[in-house]
């Protein structure tokens, strides 16, 4: 005898606030040194999540990369003050010198502050770390050069349009790979997502 056959659940459609958030993050513009694309966001943080990935390349070879993921809960989180998080995660290869820099840190966690700032994202609870590590190669691989890098992890609630958002996130990418500003009144590059090179 064959079991019943169970009703199928869908999976809830997403919240015309969550589906205009993502429009928000793809319609970011970014330098052309970055490489950026739509992955996989994490499932069980939030109800709702949407996720981009960015490698920056400088004169062919890849100095730093990153990822920023947007959380959603309709029913909203007292941690984080209202219904959304954005969670970014950059990191960056630096000359072995600065590690022992002990402002390091600090200026770092700064270079998030004032790209939200230069770029009118409002946020509130920001909260994250600043880690700078180094390698020396030994034996066999002595003669590999030292290699120092940054990595930033940060989570901040947004309000206002995610776009913002997004855009300092990887200003704060090109930041920390030690790219000079971009000149004002010089557009930047729409994303090139889906192509390498360029």
């Amino acid at each position: 005898m064959a079991a019943p056959e169970q009703p199928r659940i869908e999976p809830p459609s997403a919240p015309p606030e969550f589906s205009r958030a993502v429009k928000q993050m793809r319609a970011a513009k970014f330098r052309s040194e970055l490489f950026v694309e739509e992955m996989p966001a994490p499932q069980r943080i939030a109800p709702f999540a949407s996720a981009l990935s960015a490698d920056v390349t400088v004169e062919g070879e890849d100095v730093g990369s990153g990822r920023i993921v947007v959380l959603h809960d309709p029913a909203g989180n007292d941690a984080w003050l209202g219904t959304f998080r954005c969670v970014a995660y950059a990191r960056a290869e630096i000359d072995p010198e600065l590690v022992s820099d002990p402002m390091l840190a600090g200026v770092g966690w700064s270079w998030l502050t004032e790209a939200l700032e230069a770029h009118g994202a409002a946020y509130a609870v920001p909260s994250g770390s600043v880690t700078c590590v180094s390698s020396e190669s030994f034996g066999g691989m002595a003669d590999e050069p030292a290699t120092a890098q940054l990595e930033i992890r940060a989570s901040w609630s947004p309000t206002g349009d995610l776009t913002a958002h997004v855009e300092a996130w990887g200003e704060l990418l090109c930041t920390a790979v030690g790219l000079p500003p971009v000149p004002e009144g010089v557009a930047t590059m729409p994303s090139r997502r889906g192509q390498r090179g360029g």
